[in-house]
């Protein structure tokens, strides 16, 4: 096991990057985005610098966990969800680019989630124990996923997670200043 530390042109990451290897011998890295010892509040955390400092020990890949609220009935607690489709209703909070100070870069954004990334996820699926199910995309018939990410701290109102909810959304997190 190892562990890194890169700085980046947006600081340091959120903590080192632990390096491990999978039982098949495969590196995997680990870093704790709020910090150890969740230090970050989610606007502390320096989003920028960890996606630089991943990239930079060679990361491909990056698979984030998060707690959410459910938008429709058969998303239950404890559930797994693989989003495909994203609503961000986060304005002027966070820097949404790495594209800045004279770099102009334009971005895909009709499919966010890699979708070799979510096939290899949903195959883990049966791993779910305790009642827990696996949703993804392959399992609602071909619908999508939708997270919702909002602007916080308040959680929304009754009548926004109705609308959400007509919009597709299938869960909500928050990004708060």
């Amino acid at each position: 096991m190892a562990e890194l530390n890169p700085i980046t042109p947006w600081g340091p990451p959120s903590s080192p990057i632990t390096i491990a290897r999978s039982p098949k011998g495969t590196p995997v890295a680990f870093l704790a985005r709020h910090g150890r010892g969740h230090i970050y509040s989610p606007s502390e955390v320096p989003s920028r610098a960890n996606i630089a400092a991943l990239k930079h020990i060679g990361v491909n890949a990056i698979i984030a966990f998060s707690a959410v609220g459910s938008l429709q009935h058969h998303l239950r607690p404890r559930d797994f969800l693989v989003p495909n489709q994203i609503i961000d209703r986060t304005r002027g909070l966070r820097a949404g680019t790495f594209f800045e100070k004279g770099f102009v870069g334009h971005a895909m954004f009709a499919d966010p989630f890699d979708t070799q990334m979510e096939k290899i996820v949903s195959k883990c699926g049966s791993a779910l124990q305790g009642g827990s199910k696996l949703h993804t995309r392959e399992t609602h018939g071909g619908k999508d996923v939708t997270l919702v990410c909002m602007e916080g701290p308040a959680f929304s109102t009754r009548s926004e997670s109705n609308m959400y909810r007509s919009f597709g959304g299938s869960v909500i997190n928050m990004y708060s200043k």
